[in-house]
């Protein structure tokens, strides 16, 4: 018995100290940045809060949380594809230049987007590790090992763009990989002290607070709300701010919206700088348990309809299983929605480089995956 004792102990301790010293976790909030924070509208009793109450699933009675757990200990079957996605295999060349007008995306698959705008290149949550996780061996894997280009080979980027600090979105060592090759890095609240900790410059990064923005030669970024949370951690949850982002150049309107639960900022936000000619939402890794947190497919075609957007770009899927649904489900439900609301919807296969105002990528790709 006293063998058994001493190893929990054990285990507890090595734990904490294992989330308080590895590097992965990132840091907290200091000095001006924590400052800034205590006075942000979104920070209330502690911590930053939804704009409306969003019940979270930890809140769930306990039984309930259990059978979600043994669920995701099961698996579910058609949860991952059998084979690889298809791909497009890039090289530096394909990003010898960029364009001084318009808009040209790339999709590296879940939320990451490589985008050319207003001559520059701004890469958003540029997840490119192979598991969304603080550790290697746990977790979901990628879907395809390989990138469509390895991060070596990405051309100079000028623009970071993170929409908040969870692992899907924001991973060490892409950053690690990236903070060389970036100008600048744009991020929530609260997120600079995970970037400063692993080695980016902080009079490189610009931190910004729901509704304000800021301009990087041609181009605003407008933080604008979410509906979500954050936290890397044991003990950090909702010390970071979430965003979605409104990217304007001189002829053309984006929005990023990183990862939220359906509500009525879509609304604010469409009224207030929309019509959009691309946006790009999430529209997997959901489930009933967390519905505050992420949108059904059918709602990421309101949320678009909302935004006064033109074309839809979904998110959020085709990379990892981080939910209980089949993988190819988010596309399959939102296919539906968008063809009953009218929606010009653009699917690229992962890699695959398209132009907004051109022909819209519409292959239904994944049929053809089991």
């Amino acid at each position: 018995m006293l063998t058994v004792l001493s190893f929990i102990i054990a285990a507890v301790i090595g734990g904490a100290i294992f989330v308080n010293q590895a590097p992965q976790f990132g840091a907290s909030a200091e000095g001006t940045s924590l400052e800034r924070i205590k006075k942000s509208p979104q920070y209330r009793d502690g911590k930053f809060q939804n704009a409306s109450p969003t019940p979270m699933m930890d809140e769930s009675p306990f039984l309930d949380k259990v059978k979600i757990f043994s669920k995701f200990i099961g698996g579910v079957e058609g949860g991952t594809p059998e084979g690889k996605l298809p791909m497009v295999s890039l090289k530096k060349e394909d990003f010898a230049a960029v364009a001084d007008t318009g808009v040209a995306i790339t999709w590296f698959g879940h939320s990451a987007v490589l985008l050319e705008m207003g001559g520059k290149r701004i890469f958003a949550d540029p997840m490119l590790g192979q598991r969304a996780s603080p550790v290697s061996f746990i977790g979901s894997k990628r879907f395809n090992e390989e990138l469509p280009i390895n991060i070596e080979d990405l051309p100079p980027l000028d623009i970071v763009l993170l929409s908040h600090d969870h692992y899907d979105h924001l991973d060490r060592g892409s950053i690690l990989k990236l903070k060389d090759k970036a100008r600048h890095f744009i991020v929530p609240l609260g997120v600079a002290a995970h970037l400063v900790h692993w080695g980016v410059e902080a009079n490189k990064i610009t931190e910004l607070d729901w509704w304000e923005d800021t301009s990087f030669e041609g181009i605003s970024f407008t933080a604008a709300p979410a509906r979500h949370f954050s936290g890397r951690g044991l003990s950090d949850r909702d010390q970071t701010l979430w965003s979605s982002w409104v990217l304007k150049s001189a002829d053309k309107s984006v929005y990023f919206g990183g990862d939220s639960g359906y509500d009525t900022h879509f609304k604010e936000i469409g009224d207030k700088y929309g019509p959009f000619d691309l946006t790009m939402l999430e529209c997997g890794q959901y489930n009933e348990a967390w519905k505050y947190i992420h949108m059904m497919p059918e709602q990421t075609a309101q949320a678009h309809l909302d935004l006064k957007g033109r074309v839809l770009m979904p998110t959020h899927w085709g990379a990892f299983s981080l939910a209980l649904h089949q993988w190819k489900e988010p596309i399959t439900r939102l296919s539906a929605a968008v063809q009953q609301h009218n929606i010009s919807m653009a699917t690229p296969i992962i890699g695959q480089r398209w132009q907004v105002g051109g022909p819209i990528p519409q292959q239904p790709w994944w049929k053809d995956v089991k």
